[in-house]
């Protein structure tokens, strides 16, 4: 199989550390090496390459940014480009590692005891434990403010009823960190596989991130210890900090699904031979198709570059992860389409990765908040004026209008990882899954 020699149209190489290409060609080589040979398959098949895991862990891709247990503590550029290397060779892989990194590793370590972290954080970052977050709802996805799902307290215990839907790796997961509404707030709870009246049953009939397992979880008055809560977590704000970690990975996983669409268009084009002994890649029509990707693609690698970059200087904030969430997915599936184009009937069989990639791409578009919703987003950020709530009913009583947001710019600074302010708090409300995390 011949190796992926990246996309660079602008020489953004040189903007990257030592450490940073080291890191990137590591991955590239896994991906090119032992996850390609095999996806397609896993596709046909429905299933999660399990057996990728235990090396995936080996090579530190759960929990890369963490510093403790023995893990790297690479910055967020670093980070980055593992998430992009390994959406490259399917979402679904890269959403294993996000839901493992993001929302499972992350969350134990940002608001767990000592105790849950000593007991999950290594098990999770060698791959022998496995974990799933669920927030998302049947009847809430874009709202996760109206969740349904309840722990109540019952002597030392807790009891949980209700369920949750579209989570990655829920049958799978050794533990699943569960959002649920108590009478002091939305608090995660750890969820151990195997707890009495929890229960977990995958979804079928999906034609997207098929080499990824999506589950359905429920909670039938099922017990939990009372040491079983995250006790850093005292409202929904904290499962949209998990969120923006996650979505901050599918921002460079966007570009890393884009990248694999153009090259495969583009070697093709130049294989592709029709008129006059003559590549297709000679075509205006082509050509313009191949020069729509790569520059888009610089583009989005720009801005994750920008968003790595801020993180790493404590200065990322909600919206700016929205902007590279929003435009980069949204590019992945344009060069998916633009590829397939290219690719003509091929492009609709998986000898090639592209119609598995723009497969995908309609799962990652929606999930971690839609692009629609992250368009709201970014029109708060910049009008201070929030759009999120459908028009009242005829007839029903209107609350005061508060004074708006100020629009968000160099004089409102805010620290990523930081719990977000009222403004960030309302308008992230209405923008979490509805989708496969």
């Amino acid at each position: 199989m011949s190796r992926f020699p990246g996309v660079d149209l602008l020489e953004l190489d040189a903007l990257l550390s030592e450490e940073e290409r080291m890191v990137r060609a590591t991955v590239r080589a896994f991906v090119d090496d032992k996850v390609k040979p095999i996806i397609e398959e896993c596709h046909r098949e429905g299933r999660t390459p399990l057996e990728l895991v235990p090396e995936m862990g080996a090579l530190n891709l759960f929990g890369a940014n963490l510093a403790d247990y023995g893990l790297p503590g690479l910055g967020g550029v670093a980070y980055g480009l593992i998430m992009q290397e390994l959406e490259r060779g399917d979402s679904g892989l890269r959403s294993f590692a996000s839901v493992q990194s993001g929302l499972v590793m992350y969350p134990i370590h940002a608001f767990g005891s000592q105790a849950q972290k000593d007991r999950w954080i290594p098990r999770l970052a060698t791959g022998e434990a496995i974990g799933c977050f669920g927030l998302t709802e049947p009847d809430f996805g874009s709202n996760p403010g109206g969740m349904r799902t309840t722990a109540r307290r019952d002597g030392d215990a807790w009891v949980l009823a209700g369920s949750k839907q579209w989570i990655t790796n829920g049958t799978l997961a050794d533990v699943a960190v569960v959002w649920a509404r108590t009478d002091s707030g939305i608090r995660a709870f750890l969820v151990e596989k195997g707890t009495p009246g929890f229960t977990a049953a995958d979804q079928h009939g999906k034609f997207s991130l098929r080499a990824s397992t999506t589950s359905e979880l429920g909670f039938h008055d099922c017990r939990l210890p009372a040491d079983a809560v995250l006790p850093g977590t005292t409202g929904l704000k904290h499962a949209l900090m998990c969120l923006n970690q996650a979505r901050y990975g599918i921002a460079w996983g966007g570009i890393g699904a884009a990248m694999e669409c153009y090259h495969t268009a583009l070697e093709y084009a130049r294989q592709r031979v029709q008129w006059n002994g003559q590549p297709i890649a000679c075509h205006q029509l082509v050509q313009e198709k191949l020069v729509w990707m790569v520059s888009e693609i610089t583009k989005g690698q720009l801005l994750c570059l920008q968003l790595g970059r801020l993180k790493d200087a404590g200065r990322l904030k909600p919206h700016h992860v929205s902007l590279g969430k929003r435009n980069n997915v949204w590019v992945a599936r344009e060069c998916a389409k633009l590829a397939r184009e290219v690719l003509g009937a091929n492009g609709i069989v998986d000898d090639y990765p592209v119609i598995r990639h723009m497969l995908n791409i309609e799962s990652v578009y929606t999930y971690e908040g839609t692009h629609d919703i992250h368009g709201l987003i970014l029109g708060e950020a910049i009008t201070g004026i929030p759009a999120f709530n459908a028009p009242l009913p005829a007839g029903a009583a209107r609350a005061p209008a508060a004074a708006p947001a100020p629009p968000a710019g160099p004089a409102a600074p805010a620290r990523e990882g930081a719990s977000p302010t009222a403004a960030e708090t309302t308008a992230a409300v209405t923008h979490a899954t509805r989708g496969a995390h």
